[in-house]
């Protein structure tokens, strides 16, 4: 019987080995917490949605009844001799946006007539605001979901599919 000769190759995977693989595994877990908890969540860095739900307009009402938002607000100006479009610098405000089902609530606040409501629910709209609804600074309007664009980060390999009631707003 002919047997293969006896190689003399190291174990790769030494317990000295195992033990440096840990430590720096432990110490990459360690400085990314490190660089979460010292993240700096202002204006300038909005960084978590979390930071988003906190500014919302009564963010307790907002996160029971609606979702919070960042609300853009931009105008347009198109000019026809010679046709041009111009748009004006956006200005971002935190907002909510109500569920369809909470949509009363406005109502009872007296910031929406029966009419308003009554229409914007017609044309199957919920509603959205800026400013806190009790203090007189609200801003409120029937707002329209458009999903024609749908969500391009969830077209990316590996991202997981959102849940069904996401969009039942």
């Amino acid at each position: 019987m002919n047997r293969p000769p006896a190689t003399n190759k190291p174990n790769l995977l030494t317990s000295t080995t195992l033990a440096v693989l840990g430590a720096v595994f432990i110490l990459g877990i360690a400085i990314g917490v490190a660089f979460s908890k010292t993240t700096n969540f202002t204006p300038e860095n909005v960084a978590s949605i979390e930071f988003i739900d906190q500014n919302a307009p009564d963010p307790q009402l907002c996160q029971s009844y609606g979702a919070s938002a960042t609300v853009m607000d931009t105008r347009v100006f198109v000019t026809y001799k010679p046709f041009s479009v111009y748009v004006t610098q956006p200005i971002m405000k935190p907002g909510c946006v109500l569920r369809n089902s909470n949509m009363a609530i406005l109502e009872q606040k007296k910031l929406v007539k029966s009419s308003q409501l009554r229409n914007c629910r017609q044309r199957l709209n919920t509603f959205g605001y800026t400013g806190v609804l009790g203090g007189g600074s609200a801003q409120v309007d029937c707002v329209y979901q458009s999903d024609s664009a749908k969500n391009q980060f969830l077209n990316q390999p590996g991202a997981g599919a959102s849940p069904p009631e996401a969009d039942n707003f």
